[in-house]
């Protein structure tokens, strides 16, 4: 497990990264803005025209730096990291795994679970903390409707059903997403979801933090040897990491979801921030990706219990927990996968 889960994130366009020493340089127009001790880091994540120096991408290939490069507006590129660890044999068992439709149906039935709890415990959490203010009988037969999804789930085997039933769970939960919306309500009202592109300021927002827990959890599943491009749930498709979007799934209500309500409801990002681009896409200003980083890394810096583990652990250390809770699993040191319950 990684103990130093600091990422630097880069969003200031035409910045360079070099490596001094041991050492991460951060420069704008030649002069030198930041420097990071590079032991003291985990990842790097490059937004838009953002470039690294060979000699830095060498380093950090070699200390387990992952270094992402993403859009300037938050859309997946490319990653740079040194040769695969890990065991072999861990990642055969990950491939064989993979092949076996039952055997995946079982990974992919816990991590379904787990996101349609998630989603309940966000939805009744919501109903109780603005009673008041919002309509509480809408989500609470959401809640309802998700609980039952929940005993759908229990004895599903195959795959297709399985992302059916997922499919069905995400339809009810953003169909009451709007209630959650407690603040500035006209200019972040929510329809529906919308991703490539985002077309309005809620979904810009959404689609930027996922980004970030996909980085994650890239760096998680590298970090203990599995392959994050063969996945259970999803399927295998060229530059897509099915695996880091299987192991995200659980934690896209409890963190990037409520981070991004939190911002809305506390007016810590504002309409100003967002703006529609001629094809119709909704994107972020500097300023307002620059917020919501800074509330991203404190939410990773809080502690939470953990459900299996029994355990306070902070939660920027949840997805390597998972991923290596996966990985005993596929070893065959625990019966089942232990997915993330948020209670």
């Amino acid at each position: 497990m990684k103990h130093l889960l600091n990422t630097l994130f880069v969003t200031t366009q035409g910045a360079y990264l070099c490596r001094d020493g041991e050492t991460v340089c951060v420069r704008i127009e030649q002069e030198t803005k930041l420097r990071v001790p590079l032991h003291t880091l985990s990842g790097i994540v490059c937004f838009g025209q953002v470039s690294c120096s060979p000699p830095l991408m060498a380093l950090c290939a070699e200390r387990d730096v992952l270094i992402t490069f993403l859009s300037e507006h938050g859309v997946f590129l490319g990653r740079v990291h040194g040769p695969v660890s890990g065991n072999v044999l861990l990642r055969r068992a990950q491939f064989r795994r993979a092949d076996d439709p039952v055997g995946a149906a079982a990974i992919a039935r816990n991590v379904v679970a787990a996101k349609v709890a998630n989603c309940r415990t966000v939805l009744r959490r919501a109903a109780r903390d603005h009673a008041d203010t919002i309509d509480t009988a809408a989500l609470q037969a959401a809640a309802s409707e998700l609980n039952s999804i929940i005993g759908l789930l229990q004895c599903e085997s195959s795959l297709d059903v399985l992302r059916g039933r997922e499919g069905d769970a995400a339809r009810i939960y953003f169909g009451v997403f709007d209630y959650l919306i407690v603040a500035q309500k006209q200019e972040f009202r929510f329809r529906e979801r919308s991703r490539r592109p985002p077309l309005d300021n809620v979904n810009a927002l959404l689609s930027f933090l996922y980004s970030l827990l996909a980085h994650d959890c890239t760096a998680a599943l590298e970090s203990v040897g599995l392959d994050p491009g063969v996945g259970f749930l999803h399927a295998d498709r060229p530059g897509r990491p099915s695996l880091a979007l299987d192991l995200m799934e659980e934690f896209r209500p409890v963190l990037a979801d409520r981070v991004a309500l939190t911002l809305i409801n506390l007016q810590q990002v504002k309409p100003a921030g967002f703006t529609k681009t001629e094809t119709g896409a909704v994107i972020m200003d500097d300023r307002t990706r620059k917020e919501v980083l800074v509330a991203w890394q404190k939410r990773k810096a809080e502690d939470v219990q953990h459900p299996f583990l029994g355990e306070s652990v902070s939660v920027g250390l949840l997805p390597f927990v998972q991923a290596l809770l996966l990985a005993r699993h596929l070893r065959g040191d625990l019966d089942g996968y232990p997915p993330f319950v948020w209670k």
